[in-house]
C-alpha cells in the first residue's frame, strides 16, 4: 500500500512539526536520517517520504542492517554472480540494484563496521557498484533514507562510525520521540489500531474503556508505538465483545504495573470523556469548551493535560 504523511498519526508538536515538513522533505530527494528508539515508527516515516517523493513511483527497498550478519549484508545489497562464492548457483541482483529510479532505507544504519560503511559511502558517492564475484559495475541511482536507534553523532565522535558517511547520510535529520514523551498522541494512537484490526481481523470493536485508556496513557512503552500496536492486537484475540477492557490486556502487563500506577477513579474517566466530547463539539475553540463545562481555560487546560486530551 501506498502511505502518506495521513497515516501518520499524532498531535504532539513536535510530530505535528515533522509532518507539516515531510512534503518538502520528500520533494527535496536529499539524503535522509532518521533517528528514534526503536517501534517509534522510523520505517513508516520513510515509506511516507518514498511516496510523497518524485520516486514514488519507483520500489522502496528496506534492509534491517542489524537483522544480517556482515558478510550476508554486503552480498544482499551488491548481489553476486553464479560461482561467486559456495552456494552462488545463479546470478543474483542486489538491493542496490533493486533500488535503481526509487529509495533504499537502510535501518540500524548504526550496526554496521567500518569496513561496510567505506563500501557504502563509494557506492554513495559513484552511483554505481559492483556484485561480488562481477567484472564489471553497475549504475544504479536511487535516494537513501537511514535509520538509527542510537544518536549516529555519538557515535563519530567514539570512532564508531564514520565521520565521512555520516555527512553523507545526514543531509535531513528527522528526530522522533518516544511515546512516553507524547502521551497526548495514545488516544488517538489506541483508534487508529482499532480501526486498523477492525479491518484486517472483520471486527467491529467500538473502542476501550476509560480504565484501559487511563492505563495506556500512564504506560511507559519500552516498546513504544508498535508495543501499543501488539497490546491491542493481542486485545482483539481476547475480547470477545465490542469493547477492550483491563481483562483484555497481556496479563503480565497489568501485573507489572499494578504496584507502580494508580488508575484514574470512574469520576475522573467519567470527566475525560466528558472533556473530549465537549472538545469535540467546540474545535479549535478552547474558550468556547471551557464555560460549556464550567470552569476556567487555566483549568481545562491543566486537565487535558492531565488525561493527555489534545483539542479536537
Amino acid at each position: 500500500r501506498n502511505y502518506t504523511h495521513e497515516d501518520i498519526v499524532g498531535r504532539h508538536p513536535r510530530m505535528k512539526k515533522i509532518l507539516s515538513f515531510l512534503p518538502d522533505i520528500a520533494e527535496s530527494e536529499s539524503p535522509v536520517l532518521i533517528e528514534g528508539p526503536t517501534g517509534s515508527g522510523k520505517e513508516l516515516i520513510a515509506r511516507a517520504i518514498h511516496h510523497l517523493s518524485p520516486r514514488k513511483e519507483g520500489p522502496f527497498i528496506a534492509v534491517n542492517c542489524a537483522a544480517l550478519p556482515e558478510t550476508l549484508l554486503e552480498s544482499e545489497l551488491f548481489g553476486y554472480t553464479k560461482g561467486a562464492f559456495t552456494g552462488a548457483m545463479r546470478d543474483k541482483p542486489g538491493r542496490f540494484f533493486l533500488a535503481n529510479r526509487g529509495t533504499l532505507f537502510l535501518d540500524e544504519i548504526s550496526s554496521t563496521s567500518r569496513a561496510f560503511q567505506a563500501d557504502l559511502l563509494r557506492v554513495l558517492e559513484d552511483g554505481e557498484f559492483m556484485p561480488l564475484g562481477g567484472t564489471r559495475t553497475l549504475k544504479a541511482v536511487f535516494r537513501v533514507i537511514t535509520a538509527t536507534n542510537l544518536e549516529l553523532k555519538k557515535l563519530v565522535d567514539e570512532g564508531r562510525f564514520r565521520e565521512d558517511l555520516y555527512y553523507r547520510l545526514n543531509v535531513v535529520k528527522v528526530s522522533l520521540p518516544p511515546l512516553w514523551e507524547r502521551r497526548e498522541d495514545i488516544p488517538l494512537l489506541t483508534e487508529h489500531f482499532i480501526r486498523k484490526f477492525n479491518l484486517l481481523k472483520d471486527r467491529s470493536i467500538q473502542g476501550v474503556t476509560p480504565e484501559v485508556l487511563s492505563f495506556l496513557i500512564s504506560y511507559p512503552f519500552p516498546g513504544n508505538i508498535r508495543q501499543l500496536e501488539n497490546i491491542i492486537e493481542y486485545a482483539f484475540i481476547t475480547c470477545k465483545g465490542d469493547v477492550i477492557g483491563m481483562e483484555h490486556l497481556p496479563k503480565d502487563l497489568v501485573e507489572e504495573r499494578k504496584d507502580q500506577i494508580s488508575l484514574l477513579s470512574e469520576k475522573e474517566c467519567e470527566e475525560a470523556e466528558k472533556i473530549r466530547a465537549i472538545l469535540k463539539q467546540y474545535p479549535q475553540n478552547r474558550p468556547a469548551a471551557a464555560r460549556a463545562l464550567g470552569m476556567s481555560r487555566t483549568t481545562l487546560w491543566r486537565k487535558m493535560k492531565k488525561y493527555g486530551i489534545m483539542d479536537a
